[in-house]
């Protein structure tokens, strides 16, 4: 098993595009960026919280 290569990403992207259309693959990057930034936020506020406690 190696790492994945150029081909690799190319066929996943096809796939990709495939199953859910060119119309929502931004829709789904759009909420997956919402979805790592609420990951974020929460992960920092644990940090400050954290901080006030010690």
């Amino acid at each position: 098993m190696g790492a994945i290569g150029p081909s690799q990403i190319i066929l996943i992207a096809l796939i990709v595009l495939l199953l859910f259309g060119g119309k929502k693959i931004p829709e789904l990057m759009r909420g997956l960026g919402k979805g790592v930034k609420e990951f974020k936020d929460a992960t920092n506020n644990e940090e400050r919280d954290d901080r006030k406690v010690d």
